[in-house]
């Protein structure tokens, strides 16, 4: 038990070790590991292979020596004993069994050298003899590889040969072997050792290049973290691991930039979205509010008066500057509810006198009856006012419609004939103001669409035109042939040499209830609804308007239109041709007639 719980607490060390542990030093230790592995094996596998295949030699060589010697032995040649020959690394030795071969050497050598050691043993020699064996040598630390026979031999004598038992010794002095494996196993310690060093050293340059990629990863992802989304990984070679790493982050990093721009765009969006509807709000209710406070004032005048006699006075109510108006709720001070602060014409003063415009005066306690003229104009007043109300509720019922997409009328529509009304009915308004029809070379300008809505589209923007610029400035209107794709188009300018709008205003000159001039007199301006109508109907009959303004230089509003398909082939291109001018609109509808002849039903 307590081993096991050593073992896993050694474990569980080592882990966390691991664990804490850079990613290139793991790689680089483990790299210098394998090959340190794999150079201990090679080494050992090699000096082992050459040992054996030495020891193999050495063995060959000794028994052919041993067996060269017993054959001159069994041949009868006399021998002396002892002999002892040497020539390293070999021994051949002759000794009478039981005297040990070193104090035989002793006897014939000078000096005896580095000699086997021989046990001069019966039992060695039975357990031994005739057999290739390792023994130590008699000084030093060198082995021997030797082989044994014990021979009956006759021995010659000064008096008669004698029979005597002699041991023959046959040796190879491994010294030469050792020595030599030594000195390669030496040789594989340094290359290992250079090997290694030289393996670390690259490996660490390789490792760092390659994780460099990683780093920059690292380094990329703290500058996301730190706000900046446009960073992106550096791109590799697709073809590798990490090339493909990068260019995936780098997809997945612009799908995030692109919705997390997104969301601020939804996020900004949806502030001016809430931000013009609280200005809607505060339009829409001082819009309604003024024609409803002029009617109020007339009649409470009405009221003051006593009215007529044939009509019996309504009781009494409070008048309008004691009931707080709609501007009351959003911060703005009511004005008086007087026939005057409505529409600037001065009213009957309270004390009898005749009227700057020559109006009759009322008695000043109120008791005095109304004129018949005093009354007329009182309701005059009165209709304008309803009526200026119900043109602004019409606009907003209108808007709310196109925004609910409703499907509109789609015939044929002549849009040459609709600019030349347009600019026939400008003439007539502002007779002071050259007024242009300029038309390009095309068979016939037929759309598909309500005629009633793109008259409005038309005579908004000339109302616009001639609303916002000053007595006298040339208006244009020009009918051109569009661009061909995504499909063939005619295109309606209306041009103007004013004053111009500024950047800012032109981003919102197409908003709701918005305008150049924030003065809410009526003189000055409509209600705000003219262009954000035309965006809606052109954006209905699945056409484009923008502007193309820039301050003291005038104002150009452009209304792409599709034509309709009777009108789109062998439509000649005009794009580059100069539009024809046209001094009376009823000249461009003989023209246009002349062009489209064949297409008599047009309109």
């Amino acid at each position: 038990m307590a081993s096991g719980s050593w073992l896993g607490t050694s474990w569980g060390n080592l882990r966390r070790l691991l664990g804490r542990m850079p990613l290139r030093v793991k790689l680089i230790t483990a790299l210098l590991a394998l090959v340190g592995l794999a150079l201990v094996i090679i080494s050992v596998a090699s000096l082992t292979v050459f040992r054996n295949y030495q020891i193999s030699r050495a063995n060959q060589q000794v028994l052919s020596v041993y067996e060269g010697e017993v054959n001159f032995l069994q041949s009868g040649h006399p021998i002396t004993l002892p002999t002892v020959t040497s020539g390293p690394p070999y021994l051949v030795a002759f000794i009478e069994t039981g005297t040990s071969l070193s104090a035989a050497a002793r006897q014939v050598m000078t000096p005896a050298g580095s000699l086997p050691d021989v046990p001069t043993s019966s039992s060695w020699y039975q357990a031994n003899g005739q057999r290739l064996v390792n023994v130590g040598a008699v000084s030093g630390s060198d082995n021997w590889r030797v082989i044994t026979k014990q021979l009956l031999l006759s021995v010659p004598n000064p008096n008669q040969p004698r029979a005597v038992n002699v041991t023959l010794v046959v040796g190879y002095d491994l010294g030469d072997i050792n020595g030599t494996i030594s000195q390669l196993a030496g040789i594989d310690l340094i290359v290992s050792a250079i090997i290694i060093v030289g393996l670390a050293i690259v490996g660490i340059a390789i490792v760092r290049a390659s994780l460099r990629p990683l780093t920059d990863i690292e380094q990329t992802a703290a500058a996301i973290a730190a706000g900046d989304l446009s960073r992106r990984v550096p791109e590799h070679d697709p073809a590798t691991e990490v090339g493909r790493l990068g260019r995936a982050l780098n997809a997945m990093l612009a799908q995030i930039e692109a919705s997390f721009h997104a969301r601020e765009r939804s996020e900004a969006a949806a502030r001016r979205s809430e931000e013009r509807m609280r200005q809607f709000v505060a339009d829409a209710s001082h819009e309604l509010r003024t024609p409803l406070t002029a009617m109020r004032g007339y009649a409470e005048y009405y009221r003051q008066r006593g009215g007529v006699p044939d009509v019996p006075g309504p009781a009494a109510t409070p008048g309008p500057a004691a009931t707080p108006g709609p501007e009351a709720e959003l911060g703005e001070a009511a004005p008086a509810a007087t026939p005057a602060a409505a529409d600037g014409t001065p009213a009957a003063p309270a004390d009898g006198t005749p009227a700057a415009d020559g109006t009759p005066a009322a008695e000043s306690n109120g008791a005095g009856q109304l004129s018949r003229a005093d009354l007329d104009r009182i309701m005059q007043r009165v209709e304008q006012e309803s009526a200026r109300m119900g043109v602004l509720v019409e606009d907003m019922l209108l808007l709310a419609r196109l925004d609910q997409q409703r499907p509109i009328e789609h015939r044929p529509v002549d849009l040459l004939t609709l600019a030349a009304d347009a600019v026939q009915d400008a003439r007539i308004i502002a007779p002071g103001r050259r007024i242009e029809l300029s038309v390009g070379s095309a068979a016939a300008f037929l759309v598909l669409g309500d005629e009633v809505r793109l008259r409005q589209v038309i005579g908004n923007l000339m109302s616009n035109a001639l609303t916002h610029t000053p007595d006298g400035t040339p208006v244009t209107v020009r009918i051109l042939s569009g661009p061909r794709e995504p499909v063939p188009s005619v295109v309606l300018e209306v041009a103007d040499e004013g004053p111009g709008l500024t950047p800012d205003q032109a981003e919102r000159v197409f908003e709701r209830f918005y305008r150049a001039d924030q003065a809410r007199t009526r003189t000055a301006g409509g209600t705000g609804l003219g262009l954000a109508i035309v965006a809606a109907l052109v954006a209905a009959h699945g056409g484009t308007v923008t502007l193309q303004t820039s301050p003291g230089q005038g104002a150009t509003f452009r209304v792409t239109l599709p034509l309709a398909p009777e009108a789109r082939s062998d439509r000649p291109d005009d794009s580059q041709a100069a539009p024809e001018d046209v001094d009376d609109p009823g000249d461009a509808q003989a023209a246009r007639a002349a062009r489209a002849a064949p297409r008599t039903d047009s309109r």
